[in-house]
């Protein structure tokens, strides 16, 4: 009998412990010290242990903490453009200069502050997600804080929001609902040791060289000469950068948790090479995000950056934590498809916010019947009758010809 030991880390409540050979597998889970055992042939292999690691995944009180904590997020983050945006209309209505005229007037309002640490909370609360759920579950949820934002303007604002926007809503709830439904199983990763041999991983070490040389060769290659021109430069060197920023985040998270344990975290090199990652992507996001958006339509911005930068979230935890490889086939085209139509609903709710379509013109159009089409085509041919005289005149060698069909 082959013995394997695990250390203290391994052997918590609740901790899935999955064994792969080349014709079976089995899945332990740890209780109180007793390993309830399952054993698979090849035939059923896949779909019981794909079954079994879902089971726990809802048990777990650390993804349903990680959930929480995104959705409050998203809210926060939602609700604090509304507190921003309702400062800014009550600075203007009062005839103080402008944000968009170079006016700081909104630094005196309590509001604008209010909305400010509103969005400090959503961020913090974002990060706090990441510690607990994994990154293809947190990064996705962030498109509800635009469908937070947008029912808060149309209830606060009087903004009215039309059909397709209201589409665009329900497909973004639709989608992240399947989303956190087929949410993969986050490899175990407790201490920074563990983080570091992730990070030192041949693979990730390639992954992450090639998003390096790509974000080098965009800024100081591309962004000069046509950053002002494609929209897909600036946006491209924000998303790429997420996949440090995240990777930074989950390790921070790992050290924050494990200093009330072991305070001694701090003084480990990996913890400050993170801290220094997380500030440099930021500030590198931020600067050529605000290029972005003060050059291009807001309207196609947000879309892109969203689908760019989660491809990449989610490109990165496959690679990085492994979040992908307990999965079965129905839950990795489950996750695919609830992003998919994630991006779709954001899609509808910026592209398409100035078309006035309701659904009453809707059912107009469809119940219109057939011959009023016919009596408004009979009654243009009688005007047109009743009108000939009263045409400008025509050349004298030329006949008039009318065609009336």
């Amino acid at each position: 009998m082959q013995v394997i030991r695990l250390t203290p880390d391994y052997c918590q409540n609740g901790t899935v412990i999955r064994l792969l050979c080349p014709t079976s597998s089995a899945t332990c889970m740890m209780d109180s010290g007793k390993a309830i055992n399952w054993t698979f042939n090849p035939e059923n292999n896949s779909t019981v242990a794909g079954l079994t690691l879902a089971t726990d995944k809802w048990s777990k009180s650390n993804f349903w903490i990680g959930l929480t904590l995104a959705v409050l997020s998203a809210f926060l983050i939602g609700g604090s453009v509304i507190l921003k945006k309702k400062a800014l209309l009550r600075l203007a209505t009062t005839g103080h200069t402008r944000a968009g005229e170079g006016g700081h007037g909104y630094l005196k309002d309590w509001l604008w502050w209010g909305g400010l640490l509103t969005m400090g909370g959503g961020e913090g609360a974002n990060f706090a997600a990441y510690m607990f759920a994994p990154a293809t579950v947190v990064t996705p949820l962030g498109a509800l804080s635009v469908l937070f934002s947008a029912v808060l303007s149309s209830h606060l604002f009087g903004e009215t929001m039309n059909l397709l926007g209201k589409l665009g809503c329900m497909l973004s709830l639709l989608g992240s609902t399947i989303m956190v439904i087929h949410a993969p199983e986050e490899e175990a990763v407790t201490t920074l040791r563990e983080m570091a041999d992730k990070l030192l991983d041949p693979g990730f070490l390639v992954f992450a060289s090639i998003l390096l040389a790509a974000c080098l060769v965009l800024i100081f290659y591309f962004s000069p000469r046509i950053g002002q021109t494609n929209i897909l430069v600036y946006i491209s060197i924000c998303s790429l950068l997420g996949a440090f920023t995240v990777s930074s985040v989950k390790g921070l998270g790992i050290a924050i948790r494990s200093a009330f344990s072991d305070p001694s975290v701090f003084r480990h090199p990996l913890t400050w090479v993170l801290l220094l990652a997380l500030v440099c992507s930021i500030v590198i996001q931020i600067n050529y995000l605000n290029k972005s958006l003060d050059t291009f339509n807001t309207l196609l911005v947000y879309p892109i950056y969203y689908v760019f930068f989660t491809t990449v979230v989610l490109t990165t935890s496959i690679i990085l934590f492994k979040e992908w490889g307990s999965m079965s086939g129905v839950d990795v085209v489950g996750t695919v498809g609830g992003f998919l139509v994630i991006v779709l609903g954001v899609s509808m709710l910026h592209l398409f916010k100035d078309l006035h379509v309701s659904l009453e013109d809707l059912r107009n159009n469809l119940c219109q019947p057939q011959g009023q089409h016919s009596l408004a085509k009979r009654e243009d041919k009688h005007i047109l009758i009743e009108n000939v005289d009263s045409l400008p005149p025509m050349r004298e060698e030329g006949p008039r010809v009318f065609i009336i069909s």
